[in-house]
């Protein structure tokens, strides 16, 4: 009798031992399922960024003088100070980006670029002589550009800054976006001073134009340069435009085979 007792107690206790293993295994698979679903949850926020508000452009006959700023090289630390001042005279600009130089702590700077208004666009991956290059290793600089760029603004690159002003015809077959050029001041150069930044690029300004600058990592004296640039455009009547902005306002339609440094309602 107290065999049988001692079996039966035994057998209950497999049993409720057996029920607690089971109970704790589905609810390590249902923890596990929801930390799977959480870190689904995450990448979906890290990878899909909300969208952002591109320009609104006006009417063509809506513009008057209008003048497009560029700027080579960043995304870098002075490209934040570039926005600085452009945010604090309310202008816009556009920004041709270096591949390499895109990445994740230089994102949020790219997004308040778009966010006040300003376009990014392509200046190849990695700044080489691109004549120098094959066919696919042009393309692969365009695209890796390009796709980093798309990724973080959701809108693909329209204009191409080529590397050093360097182009040949391998470069207008392989390249899809349109070659933009500028009138510059040498300001990459660092012996070039602030006030020579100035007055050379307000020599060249005259309506269609589009400005070539630098915001390369330390470029502070192009920064310092822009209080007056912005503040003597701004009285002589300029408005501030990005180049998608210039082309739509002067109604061009940009062409294959062409390099810009400026659009007028005569091309």
């Amino acid at each position: 009798m107290k065999k049988s007792v001692k079996a039966a107690i035994a057998a209950l206790l497999l049993l409720a031992a057996t029920a607690v293993i089971a109970g704790c295994a589905a609810k390590d698979t249902e923890t596990s399922s929801e930390k799977d679903d959480n870190n689904e949850s995450s990448k979906a926020a890290v990878s899909e960024p909300e969208p952002l508000p591109q320009r609104e452009y006006k009417d063509p006959s809506e513009y008057g003088k209008v003048i497009a700023l560029t700027f080579d090289d960043g995304p870098s630390t002075t490209t934040s100070l570039v926005l600085d001042k452009l945010e604090e005279h309310g202008a816009v600009a556009t920004f041709f980006l270096i591949g390499d130089n895109i990445t994740d702590d230089k994102t949020d700077t790219v997004r308040r670029a778009v966010t006040l208004g300003c376009e990014i666009e392509n200046h190849s991956k990695t700044h080489s002589d691109m004549t120098k290059l094959s066919e696919e290793e042009i393309k692969a600089e365009i695209d890796f550009t390009s796709e980093k760029i798309t990724e973080i603004t959701g809108r693909e690159p329209r204009f191409f800054r080529p590397p050093y002003i360097s182009t040949n015809d391998k470069m207008y077959t392989a390249i899809e976006p349109t070659f933009i050029c500028g009138y510059g001041c040498n300001d990459y150069d660092s012996k070039v001073e602030v006030e020579t930044r100035v007055e050379k690029t307000l020599a060249q300004a005259k309506d269609g134009a589009i400005i070539l600058l630098h915001d390369s990592e330390g470029n502070i004296k192009t920064v310092q340069a822009l209080d007056r640039l912005l503040t003597e455009l701004e009285a002589q009547g300029y408005e501030f435009v990005t180049v998608g902005e210039l082309f739509h306002a002067k109604g061009v339609e940009p062409q294959d085979y062409t390099m810009y440094s400026e659009v007028s309602a005569q091309q």
